[in-house]
């Protein structure tokens, strides 16, 4: 009898246990809804024909449900795909990263690939942009300085931006680490006044920076090409080079309808590998995984002009497209150079 007993001690332990240290994996499920989490650069209205175009599309591939989360913070779209309360969702590489380091189970499951149609050139543009009545203010000798952004208001998008800070403070650290006053600067150092910036902002979204640099709050911002794309045009220089100065245009929806006609100029320009769209494994599942898999990255993903947007295009959708591109599978191991500069 007492061996039966701790018999029956030691079963119980053992589920307890496996159910204790499972993780997220010990609440996971797969159901019949799709839940599909979004940054804020894309949670707009302006980008509701998209959402829900790809939606549709995923409804028509996998027979379920979708219902689409918008958030207006980067930690908590990140935080909800890794808890297992979303299925999907389309952030930067920076994010998938902090994603796939919470919950194993976040996987890579298509990318925009870049003109080619491949990965070869799958990247846009990070840039530090100053207003353009402002530009001399920051160039030494004629040339845009990092050496002059030092002591000014700076803009971020967010600590778990790609573009929007992760690629911009590690040049700013690089840079400004070789001089000795600020030989021991951090990541940390950049989220708050001083040692190096007067005052530090965060935009929340790409459109959030540029807006508090064109409104007067910063001087200095951070967001990256394809975020703004439908709200500027290009009125000097060649695009996403140090100098191009681009307008807002004058029917810029919001958060620009407040600072049409405006202009900035670039100070900085730096390629940075294209965003993903990425699931949850555990409550995905693979058989919803291969077949999201096949219609993100199928032809008529790629030409609907609902999600790729021609170049000439006044309608605003999720991507650009000027020539072949279109979404592809990507592997995890694709986004290891950013895993580099966030360690």
């Amino acid at each position: 009898m007492k061996t039966k007993i701790l018999l029956i001690m030691l079963l119980v332990f053992t589920v307890l246990l496996t159910a204790c240290s499972g993780g997220n994996n010990a609440t996971a499920t797969v159901d019949d809804v799709i839940k599909i989490v979004w940054y804020p650069n894309e949670s707009g209205e302006d980008l509701k024909s998209s959402r829900d175009e790809i939606g549709r599309l995923i409804t028509e591939a996998t027979g379920k449900e979708v219902e689409h989360q918008l958030t207006t913070d980067y930690a908590i779209a990140i935080e909800t795909l890794a808890n297992n309360n979303a299925d999907l969702a389309f952030m930067g590489a920076q994010g998938y990263v902090e994603a796939k380091n919470r919950n194993d189970a976040i996987e890579t499951i298509a990318v925009k690939s870049g003109e080619s149609g491949t990965l070869d050139d799958a990247k846009y543009y990070s840039w530090l942009a100053v207003n353009v009545d402002e530009q001399d203010k920051f160039k030494e000798d004629g040339e845009f300085s990092l050496d002059t952004i030092a002591d000014t208001r700076f803009s971020f998008v967010s600590n778990s931006s790609t573009s929007g800070f992760k690629v911009p403070s590690s040049s700013i650290i690089a840079h400004f680490s070789q001089q000795e006053e600020y030989a021991d600067l951090t990541e940390e150092n950049l989220m708050e006044s001083g040692p190096l910036f007067s005052q530090v902002l965060f935009g929340n979204s790409h459109q959030g920076s540029a807006v508090n640099l064109l409104s007067g709050n910063a001087d200095v911002a951070a967001f990256c090409d394809t975020c703004v794309d439908e709200y500027v045009e290009l009125a000097e220089g060649e695009e996403s080079t140090v100098g191009a100065v681009y307008r807002i245009k004058e029917n810029a929806a919001e958060p620009f309808n407040t600072v049409t006609g405006k202009e900035f100029t670039l100070l900085s320009s730096t390629p940075v590998l294209n965003e993903p769209f990425v699931v949850n494994m555990d409550v995905i599942g693979q058989e919803d995984f291969d077949k999201i898999q096949e219609v993100l990255t199928s032809d008529e993903v790629a030409n609907n002009e609902k999600i790729f947007a021609p170049e000439d295009s006044e309608q605003s959708a999720l991507f650009s497209k000027s020539d072949k591109e279109r979404l592809v599978a990507v592997e995890d191991e694709w986004y290891d150079p950013i895993r580099e500069i966030s360690q």
